[in-house]
């Protein structure tokens, strides 16, 4: 049965950035899918765990700060040695500054690269010699974003790094498809979450960005769980190398 495809039972997933917004939804939806989940962040993980372990999944959390790549081989270890093994990535944390391209500061180009791209990276690896090692496949999964595709204004470590995802999953999905191991990206577009806070209450922009969005709203964390558990599935073993918008139609349009 078709239905069956998209269950995740006895399957092991990481997701970076999980404390909380997209990296929450796409977590409990993995787990509601079946599979056991270990959490990445700095931040306080308690309410992801609480909701993974309320639908009766094992989940572990795991603190770890990915500016930098240090934190990246006992992460591996603490997910393998706690849950048994590593079948699906999801590399979701992320940063974005703002500023005038003019006045756009070193620190803030190499804060944002550093997690969105250089680690990332590093955790795919580490990950990938797991999945290579234990000889069952696996799937990785990318958040890109709308700049992926776009160039937007005032973000350019952003923007950079996020062209980076997409094309390093391409890399990525053709360097390990002969061990089956998929590699695919999702695009979100404009979602309500704290990292655009600042443009929904602003009056004038959250109107020309609706304006924008065939679907007239602003995505939500649960948006994303279907196409997350359809690439981290089997329904998507012959899926590789793509990056997913979900953005309402904006790029469409």
């Amino acid at each position: 049965m078709i239905l069956d495809q998209f269950k995740l039972d006895g399957k092991v997933a990481v997701v970076t950035g999980a404390a909380r917004g997209l990296g929450q939804a796409i977590a409990v939806s993995l787990a509601e899918a079946g599979a056991d989940v270990a959490l990445v962040d700095v931040l306080d993980m308690a309410e992801s765990k609480a909701r993974i372990e309320g639908l009766g999944r094992r989940c572990v959390a795991v603190t770890a700060n990915l500016s930098t790549k240090a934190c990246v081989p006992g992460m591996i270890d603490t997910v393998v040695s706690t849950l048994g093994g590593l079948d699906i990535l999801v590399n979701n944390a992320g940063i974005i500054r703002r500023a005038p391209l003019l006045d756009f500061t070193e620190k803030d180009w190499d804060d944002v690269m550093n997690i969105n791209i250089r680690t990332l990276f590093f955790l795919s690896q580490a990950a990938a010699r797991v999945m290579v090692a234990q000889g069952r496949g696996g799937k990785m999964i990318n958040t890109a974003s709308m700049l992926s595709f776009q160039g937007g204004i005032r973000v350019p470590s952003y923007a950079a790094s996020k062209s980076a995802v997409m094309g390093l999953t391409r890399l990525l999905a053709c360097e390990l498809a002969p061990h089956k191991i998929n590699v695919n990206a999702i695009a979100p577009g404009y979602m309500a979450t704290d990292n655009t806070t600042a443009l929904r209450e602003d009056p004038e922009r959250n109107r020309a960005i609706l304006d924008r969005i065939p679907v007239g709203r602003w995505g939500t964390p649960e948006d994303l769980r279907g196409a997350v558990v359809f690439l981290a599935s089997a329904a998507s073993d012959y899926v590789t190398g793509i990056a997913l918008p979900v953005d309402g139609g904006w790029l469409v349009r």
